[in-house]
């Protein structure tokens, strides 16, 4: 009777973590935002935030309507899919509601892993439909495979918590999504013949936020990998494992920037951290202390590998390192069951038809179980590149996966949901290159929408510069202020650099105005005109002429919509040049 006792209680105990568990894994959803926040630009935070929001919010509904059923319901197809069914609806007294929140929860990570390979970049409505295919079908049929009962699981395939039902099939989703719309602008630099030259860095707005994310992420995992344990020694062998592999990857990462790069770089650290997480999730249950140290220490040089192979190698662009960590480190982890599986492990299930275990190839087991965990990640890996291809090439076809060049350049906040900031009240730089419009095509130029000639940035004269002065462009000192969007900095400061003029002053204002006829909402209310950062150059001539001065900023600025800018001139009585006592135009004849 004691025992029946203690079975209940234990399985009530455990029925309380499974969903404990669930709840660690939705809190994921937060860490995904803040990491992918983090490592992208200000510009876009707000659209990032709606797509992590609407991952889970979409693969819930598409989950009940179908997902649910190809995963778990009636096996058909030789193991290949199971029967959808309306089982939610019309049988719930009966239904496995516990059964039905774990699985939802981890349907929407694998969805959530690709918007941060094609962040910044990728219209809104598009995702929202490919987000939907990969959580009602894409996820479901081949997570059957290996958990639904399928044809996978038969053979002996173990993946105990998605290193390759999960992240690999993310991480393929996301490199073959990444790789269709292409780099974001200005990342890769090309030269006359078309041959990309020079890869440019676009450092994310906000690194505490995306370690925040980080830890956020480490904390769910724990519910991730062990959710499903069947007992304390289980459940304690899973937190060992899933605490060394991420710790070890980071040590090691952090020794190899060092050493390649001359310092310890942070978010490479940040990521490898993930990666370490990620290749232990499918082995964490039959490895040991020492197979988890080693699956950690390969997953630390690969994530570094995989970010430097895709920027310089793939040419494509993956602003936050989702394939590096989640496709190389999903392949790896899933490999890593084949080579570290022992029956030390706490409550050991792997098993031949026979009932033989089947150990890993480093603790005696032989290839037999490295070919299944081999054979199973092909399977996978070719039917999730086929699927997410032709979704793809669909949206590409009808709705465009991609946001045209002023969307992206302006921020998918404004463009795609009217945010002006996602951060009110606060000023925001973005970060540029010098060659940041010099890396777009012919094609992403037009783009732009370049208004007639006749409306170009309109020029306001300070009303003590007569006109003659201007034109003759005289000895006289002048002062010219121009005001310009922020990401048009660079071109205009290479530019006046260009007709000689090698010192400025560049200062980060705020400026407020509103177009009649095209009022802004925020919750269905009207927003007042808001402080919205501009940047003010200003320069002092005198050999140089004003004219040309002001012929070059057209030039550069001009897109004919507004908000282009202005350019005020003024008069300057004098200038002092503190160090030497030089005045005049002497004092103007080189740059401190």
């Amino acid at each position: 009777m004691s025992q029946e006792i203690m079975d209940y209680v234990t399985s009530e105990v455990y029925g309380v973590w499974f969903l404990i568990g669930a709840a660690l894994v939705f809190w994921m959803q937060a860490g995904f935002a803040m990491v992918e926040a983090g490592f992208t630009r200000a510009k876009n935070a707000g659209n990032i935030i709606m797509k992590n929001l609407m991952d889970f919010c979409i693969g819930t509904v598409m989950f009940i309507v179908i997902g649910f059923g190809l995963f778990l319901g009636e096996d058909a197809l030789f193991g290949l899919v199971g029967i959808p069914n309306m089982d939610i609806f019309t049988n719930y007294a009966e239904f496995g509601w516990s059964n039905f929140v774990f699985n939802l929860v981890f349907c929407a990570t694998t969805a959530t892993i690709v918007s941060g390979a094609m962040a910044e970049r990728t219209r809104f409505i598009s995702y929202c439909v490919y987000s939907a295919v990969i959580s009602g079908i894409i996820y479901p049929i081949e997570a059957h495979w290996t958990w639904g009962g399928g044809w996978l699981a038969q053979m002996g395939f173990h993946d105990f918590a998605g290193s390759n039902c999960i992240h690999m099939v993310g991480g393929i989703c996301a490199l073959i999504g990444a790789a269709m719309e292409g780099p974001r602008i200005g990342k890769f630099v090309k030269d006359k013949a078309g041959k990309i030259v020079k890869v440019n860095a676009f450092p994310g707005h906000n690194l505490p936020l995306g370690a925040l994310g980080v830890f956020i992420l480490w904390l769910g995992w724990y519910g991730f990998n062990g959710a499903a344990a069947t007992s304390v020694d289980q459940l304690g062998s899973i937190f060992v494992t899933t605490t060394i592999a991420p710790a070890v990857a980071t040590v090691v990462c952090m020794i190899f920037t060092w050493i390649r790069f001359g310092k310890p770089d942070v978010s490479m650290c940040l990521n490898a951290s993930l990666a370490g997480l990620v290749a232990i999730t499918a082995p964490c249950d039959v490895v040991d202390a020492f197979g988890a140290t080693v699956v950690g220490a390969v997953a630390g040089v690969l994530v570094v590998f995989g970010v430097w192979f895709l920027d310089h190698k793939l040419y494509v662009d993956d602003p936050v390192g989702a394939v590096a960590v989640h496709m190389i480190n999903g392949v790896w982890g899933t490999v890593a069951v084949g080579l570290f599986a022992t029956d030390t492990a706490p409550t050991y299930g792997l098993a031949d038809s026979a009932g033989n275990p089947m150990l890993g190839l480093f603790y005696g087991g032989g290839f037999k179980l490295l070919g299944i965990q081999i054979l199973g990640m092909a399977c996978t890996a070719a039917f999730t590149a086929v699927t997410i291809w032709i979704t793809f090439a669909l949206i590409n076809m009808t709705l465009g996966l991609r946001a045209t060049a002023e969307e992206e350049i302006t921020g998918l906040d404004q463009a795609e949901h009217g945010l002006p900031s996602a951060y009110a009240d606060f000023e925001i730089q973005n970060s540029y290159g010098a060659e940041y419009l010099e890396g777009m095509t012919d094609i992403e130029l037009g783009d732009l929408d370049i208004a007639s000639e006749e409306s170009a940035v309109e020029v306001k004269v300070a009303p003590n510069v007569d006109e003659q002065t201007m034109q003759k462009g005289s000895a006289k000192m002048t002062k010219i202020e121009i005001l310009c969007r922020e990401r048009n900095l660079e071109r205009l400061k290479n530019s006046l650099v260009s007709i000689g003029i090698t010192g400025m002053t560049v200062s980060h204002v705020m400026g407020c105005g509103a177009q009649k006829g095209q009022p802004e909402y925020y919750r269905g209310v009207e927003l007042e005109p808001t402080l919205l950062p501009k940047i003010r150059i200003d320069v002092v001539v005198c050999a140089v002429p004003v004219r040309k001065v002001i012929e070059v900023a057209k030039k550069t600025l001009y897109t004919g919509h507004i908000g282009d800018g202005k350019i005020f001139i003024y008069n300057v009585e004098n200038v002092v040049k503190i160090r030497t006592g030089e005045e005049g135009f002497d004092a103007l004849q080189d740059v401190e």
